[in-house]
């Protein structure tokens, strides 16, 4: 096979490839977006806020000094450090909705208030907490999408610039020279060891 042909072979594969790296990239941009969007907008409606930072101040406290504390919301010390971050602030993504999970409906707030109606029933708190895990996964799901996405173009990229440096040698190639052959032959066809074999 002439290396010119051989070299515009393989860069046409690294062209489709480049493409298809391309497609699959804007693909797993907007499925990032759409979940990402999609994950804010259902916690924005559920109006659920984290405990402000006073309350985590005086949980921390209690812990520090009896080790323990009568605020319902921290059942366990562990709690208190996977919250304090989000101090005062509004649940709307996937990582927020993961630490929140594990307190329910904040007391006061509007989930805690339709919730208070389901007292007697086992799915106080429950279904609150698996609709935030459900987001935490989502936004999960949005978080590697967004990294496939950065692979799949630096892989893109990758391709491009390979696919360039063997379109470039095609052109600079002589017409003569040939890939696969053996000691420099110019034919196709394969050469054969003509060496005398010896049966002892």
């Amino acid at each position: 096979m002439q290396r010119k042909v051989f070299d515009k072979l393989a860069s046409g594969i690294g062209a489709v490839l480049v493409v298809v790296l391309l497609v699959a990239g804007g693909l797993l941009v907007w499925g990032h977006s759409f979940a990402q969007s999609n994950v804010h907008n259902q916690l924005a409606q559920q109006q659920i806020y984290f405990p402000k930072a006073s309350e985590i101040t005086a949980v921390e406290h209690d812990y520090a000094t009896t080790g323990k504390t009568a605020d319902p919301e921290f059942p366990n010390q562990a709690m208190v450090a996977h919250i304090a971050p989000y101090a005062g602030d509004q649940v709307l993504t996937g990582k927020e909705a993961q630490s929140a999970a594990a307190r329910s409906a904040k007391p006061g707030s509007a989930a805690a208030t339709q919730l208070a109606g389901l007292e007697t029933t086992v799915f106080q708190g429950t279904t609150l907490r698996g609709l935030l895990l459900e987001a935490y996964g989502f936004g999960t799901i949005a978080l590697i999408m967004l990294w496939a996405a950065i692979a799949s173009f630096i892989g893109a990229a990758l391709l491009l610039m390979l696919t360039l440096l063997g379109l470039r040698h095609a052109v600079r190639t002589p017409e003569e020279e040939r890939v696969f052959s053996h000691n420099g032959a110019t034919t196709d066809e394969p050469v054969l060891d003509n060496e005398p074999v010896s049966i002892a």
